[in-house]
């Protein structure tokens, strides 16, 4: 179902993908003196209490595999409908039995009915959810300020003449527009769609398991990321049909089931923090990640939001 937009190899995604001109590059920001260098272990492991949050029970997904469990992380405040419905198609028990269809090398692992695309055989959508949705590939920029914890990155980006971090997300954003989107960077969560920008409903979601395809950003919903268990879904064999597919339903890796953290009793739940990215330690990793020492010859003094990934941590 909705499978259009992300049948696109990722050689002609990369082709059609044009970046915005770059911005006058600010001044550069002195590296720390390598007395005060800290490791970034060194910080984590010295990071108070303060910034490390809990999961949200109502936004969290825990996928079932045979081989373990994949824990999601949802987005409501960047695309409010569609994790409206993904909860509702977890309650209903949507996903339960389904499949991973497809692997592509370097792009996406994607989830969902082997048989939506045909009416008389797909499975219905359980009561709550539904069919249609609006598209939500941005937010107003207005909405990821304080209130967000956005956290601006001062580094350069291609792809936007803004980014940061908002509650744990990637976040690029153009206040020539007035538009906020989650950047399609590894780990990320979308809906696939038809080619109508309306036409995701979240019961077929995908994963990037490669290099950020950056030129998806504004025309896919993003819905989340994956916090932990990202190697059950990027180590799968790769499909050998077109665009990953596989061609043999034997091939598939099977769902065992998809269910609201919050659907779990407290006791069986995952014990999970997240490093805040308003935090002091999020600023003292970056900037650790900015100007590498020890084993580094060469330290960039640059980072992107693709390549900060937010830790986490069991709950001490």
């Amino acid at each position: 179902m909705k499978r259009t937009a992300l049948t696109l190899s990722l050689a002609s995604l990369l082709g059609l993908a044009v970046a915005a001109p770059k911005p006058p590059a600010r001044a550069a920001k002195p590296a720390p003196a390598a007395a005060t260098k800290k490791t970034a272990q060194e910080i984590l492991a010295s990071s108070p209490a303060s910034d490390w949050r809990a999961l949200n029970p109502e936004n969290t997904l825990l996928m079932e595999l045979a081989a373990g469990t994949v824990i999601i992380e949802l987005a409501p405040r960047f695309a409010p409908a569609h994790v409206a419905n993904i909860r509702a198609l977890a309650r209903g028990g949507y996903w339960d039995g389904l499949a991973i269809l497809r692997v592509q090398d370097n792009f996406v692992t994607q989830w969902g009915d082997p048989d939506g695309e045909d009416a008389a055989k797909a499975r219905p959508l359980p009561a709550g959810a539904n069919a249609k949705l609006p598209a939500e590939f941005s937010v107003p920029i207005d909405s990821i300020g304080k209130s967000a914890g956005f956290a601006r990155l001062p580094d350069v980006d291609g792809w936007a003449p803004r980014t940061g971090f908002a509650e744990g997300f990637p976040v690029a954003a153009d206040p020539a527009s007035g538009k906020a989107w989650l950047a399609h960077c590894y780990g990320m969560v979308g809906a696939g769609r038809g080619d109508a920008v309306d036409s995701s409903n979240g019961s077929e979601l995908y994963v990037v398991i490669g290099q950020a395809p950056r030129g998806l950003d504004l025309n896919i919903t993003v819905v989340g990321r994956v916090i932990k268990g990202m190697e059950l879904l990027s180590a799968l064999p790769r499909g050998t049909a077109a665009m990953g597919f596989y061609d043999k339903p034997e091939q598939r890796t099977g769902i065992q089931r998809i269910r609201l953290m919050s659907e779990v009793p407290a006791a069986e739940r995952p014990s999970l923090q997240v490093l805040r990215t308003d935090s002091t330690t999020w600023t003292q990793l970056l900037d650790a990640r900015r100007y590498r020492g020890g084993w580094f010859v060469h330290s960039p003094g640059h980072i992107e939001i693709c390549s900060a990934s937010v830790p986490t941590r069991p709950a001490p």
